[in-house]
């Protein structure tokens, strides 16, 4: 037998518990988002993706997500060539540009589709 390198301990985070208050703000929130944004359906995280640390901080407003150095968001939408849709931590949704976004390292795809919506979606170097 071949001796396997050792894997790295997968990390299982258990769902947050949330009282019915907590949970009733959430839906509202989302909503919201939905209502503000035109989105249609069901909100799902596509992939998480992170500030670039050496990007300059902004307020945000409007519509765009506030952007804090090193912070990971929650990618909703691949928007445009320019933007991505986004959550923050605190479930504040916004755009975010793609130009201060950079992927994070995974090992293993879930999703085929998500992958492909990924690649397909980043300009070509």
């Amino acid at each position: 037998m071949m001796p396997t390198a050792p894997r790295e301990a997968q990390v299982f985070q258990r769902p947050k518990m949330m009282t019915l208050k907590e949970c009733k703000k959430e839906e509202k929130a989302d909503r919201e988002f939905q209502k503000k944004f035109k989105f249609g359906g069901d909100i799902r995280v596509l992939t998480q993706m992170m500030v670039d640390p050496a990007a300059t901080e902004k307020r945000g407003g409007g519509k765009n997500l506030p952007l804090r150095r090193g912070e990971i968001l929650d990618v909703i939408q691949f928007t445009n060539e320019e933007q991505i849709l986004c959550r923050n931590s605190q479930r504040r949704y916004g755009y975010v540009p793609r130009a201060v976004m950079l992927r994070l390292d995974t090992d293993i795809y879930d999703d085929v589709e998500i992958y492909e919506a990924l690649t397909s979606s980043l300009p070509n170097d």
